[in-house]
């Protein structure tokens, strides 16, 4: 079902012939919103973009909700709407409850989301933490949009790096140094000292921290499943032969070189593993699969389309998704050291520090594409400068609020005009759909903290000039209360945090 806003969008948009985006205007006294959408599209009509402008103001006055409308130069169309549309618009938020705002698309795809697997050599970093915060993010967000989507943790538990960690315990075991190109830190100490096998174990403790961390893993598929499918998948490929090797012409594709798989020794490559996960993955009928990589991984982007296209899929059913990198700071100054290892940070450390709801909103706080700074005094903050704890208070009044109203009705029509306060609110809560649709589009968290942000302070600014409770707009307000709060807490919980009820 369209929101109120999409509503009104739409019923330009057939009048306009083309696309309409309403969007509030700096200036109040050009009414609750505007669009230039006649500047333009009168160009492609051979119209002059007034005429065009007041052909649609008369458009526009026949739609429900609209009270007055009106043309501006050079082009503007300008709307004031209906006290009752405002009040439809609260009644809408109430009747869809947390669903209000999710997607409905005309054909839901189902999506995997391969997030973290870092190798299980050692607990999470405060690297994987920002992956793990990000991939899940995108997932919830696209899940609201009405997308299948699953998560999945790929185990590299063969290789190199395994037999070093593997080396690196049994040393600790009999009480000796690490190999010097082994693993070090005071976990494998405490490895080597539970028995078994320490692969097993660290992946015990990494689904532990990423279930702390409020991350639902769908599947954990190993490597050693992956391996036995190698030839299979490299028998799809066409190969070529050069200097003894084997090549895939991904070049063909758009990668900026040809890819070994078969090195001249008989020995496969890490390409040759990436092709035998991916069609491991396409197997199993996703309709896009998304990679969430570090900046390292740059070059992953075209060589794993490149890698599907040369298997015989679309090389857009993947997407990769890279996030650069994070750093802690306190003071001004760089943190770097760990309880259990000098170099490091890990994320367990990190949400002792801090908290869960904290980390989850700062590790999205801003786009993946920037580099970041964590300022880990302000993120264990419990005051209004900490955003987090600015956003999850404005809930938790509400809560306050609701829990002091009892069995009062909640919602309805408002007895008169609407103060500023109460249309700014009504407006931000109309903007949520539009957000969260484009967030998923985007792949970009990063805009729910920012609308969550704007939304608490439309409701600080509502609470503080008007009373709730004893007054002849109480049932409307109280509404308007529980719609605020309905909204915050999908926000919140979009990117993982919990919405208090109290604080």
């Amino acid at each position: 079902m369209k929101s109120a806003l999409e509503r009104l969008e739409l019923g330009l948009s057939a009048a306009a012939e083309a696309p309409v985006t309403l969007e509030r205007p700096r200036d109040a006294s050009h009414g609750d919103y505007a669009t230039n959408v006649a500047l333009r599209a009168a160009p492609a009509r051979g119209r002059k973009p007034m005429d065009l402008a007041e052909e649609l103001v008369e458009a526009a006055g026949r739609l429900d909700g609209v009270l007055r409308a009106e043309a501006a130069p050079p082009g503007f169309v300008n709307l004031e709407l209906e006290t009752a549309w405002y009040a439809g618009a609260v009644e809408e938020i109430l009747r869809e409850g947390a669903a209000y705002g999710g997607g409905e698309p005309e054909t839901p795809q189902r999506i995997q989301v391969e997030l973290v697997s870092a190798n299980p050599t050692g607990p999470l970093t405060v690297a994987s933490a920002r992956n793990a915060a990000y991939g899940d993010s995108v997932a919830r967000l696209l899940a609201f949009a009405g997308h299948e989507v699953e998560r999945e943790y790929y185990v590299n538990d063969l290789g190199e790096q395994i037999d070093r960690f593997h080396a690196s315990v049994v040393a600790r075991a009999r009480g000796e140094e690490p190999p010097e190109d082994g693993y070090q830190g005071v976990y494998l100490i405490e490895l080597a000292a539970r028995g078994g096998d320490p692969v097993e174990a660290m992946l015990g403790e990494i689904r532990g921290t990423l279930e702390r961390f409020r991350v639902d893993i769908d599947t954990f598929t190993r490597q050693s499943e992956v391996e036995p499918e190698l030839a299979d998948a490299l028998a799809e490929l066409p190969l070529y032969e050069d200097e003894g090797a084997s090549w895939v012409p991904t070049t063909r594709w758009g990668d900026d070189k040809d890819r070994v798989v078969i090195r001249s020794d008989g020995r496969p490559t890490y390409f040759a593993a990436d092709v035998a996960y991916l069609r491991h993955k396409l197997a199993r009928g996703f309709d896009r699969l998304l990679y969430v990589l570090g900046a390292d991984h740059h070059g992953y982007v075209a060589r794993l389309q490149a890698a599907a296209a040369a298997l015989g899929r679309d090389p857009e059913t993947v997407e990769v998704l890279i996030y650069q990198l994070v750093h802690l700071t306190e003071g001004g100054e760089a943190r770097k050291v760990s309880k259990r290892r000098g170099d490091v940070v890990f994320l367990d450390e990190l949400l002792e520090e801090i908290g869960v709801d904290a980390a989850r909103w700062y590790l999205v706080s801003r786009g993946h594409e920037q580099a970041m700074e964590i300022d880990v005094g302000l993120a264990r903050e419990r005051t209004e400068k900490n955003p987090v704890y600015y956003v999850q208070y404005a809930h938790a009044r509400i809560a306050g609020i609701l829990r002091n109203a009892g069995e009062r009705r909640v919602g309805g029509a408002p007895p008169g005009d609407l103060a500023p306060e109460e249309r700014e609110l009504v407006k931000r809560l109309a903007d949520f759909p539009l957000a969260a649709a484009e967030a998923a589009h985007r792949r970009g968290p990063h805009a729910i903290p920012t609308y969550a942000i704007r939304l608490a302070d439309d409701f600080h600014r509502f609470y503080h000039h008007h009373r709730v409770l004893e007054n002849e707009a109480e049932t409307f307000r109280l509404g308007l209360c529980r719609a605020t709060q309905t909204v915050i807490a999908r926000c919140l919980d979009l990117i993982g945090v919990e919405a208090p009820e109290r604080m």
